[in-house]
């Protein structure tokens, strides 16, 4: 008999740390893909998606025809003077012609220190634009709203 057949040869775990490489196939394996994470478009599309549909399912009766939608950032012209950047545009609609609502995602991402103050700025942003459109105070649009002397 050789030496090699006496001593049983430890190919892993030979200093005590365990077995090497995955314990599990990659789901790749199996025809899935692990998911990927969000990009700061998709987060941001998602926070507004549940805003807007909140406030949406409330008052679709008295809004009539709006059209949300998320840029960016605002175009401004040459000209502008404001010291301001634009966080929100809202155009009347007249006769066929929705209502268009529009978040400007940068400057509301440049505000937030992370994602719970990100959906409260961008809850803010729609229940004013919303509470202007209806005439109405924006507590009455949506009772997370907090006002700035609350």
């Amino acid at each position: 008999m050789e030496h090699d057949e006496l001593v049983p040869r430890r190919r892993r775990d030979r200093r005590g740390r365990g077995m090497r490489g995955p314990a599990v196939l990659p789901l790749a394996a199996a025809g899935h893909r692990p998911p990927r994470p969000r990009s700061r478009r998709e987060t941001f599309d998602r926070i507004m998606l549940d805003v807007v549909t909140a406030i949406d399912a409330r008052w679709s009766d008295h809004l009539g025809l709006v059209e949300y939608a998320v840029e960016d950032a605002p175009q401004l012209p040459d000209d502008w003077d404001s010291g301001r950047v634009p966080l929100s545009s809202l155009v009347r609609g007249s006769g066929t012609t929705p209502t268009r609502l529009v978040v400007f995602r940068r400057p509301l991402e440049h505000r937030a220190a992370d994602r719970t103050d990100l959906e409260a700025i961008v809850l803010t942003i729609v229940v004013e634009q919303v509470a202007e459109l209806l005439g109405i105070e924006p507590a009455q649009v949506d009772p997370r709203y907090l006002a700035d002397d609350d």
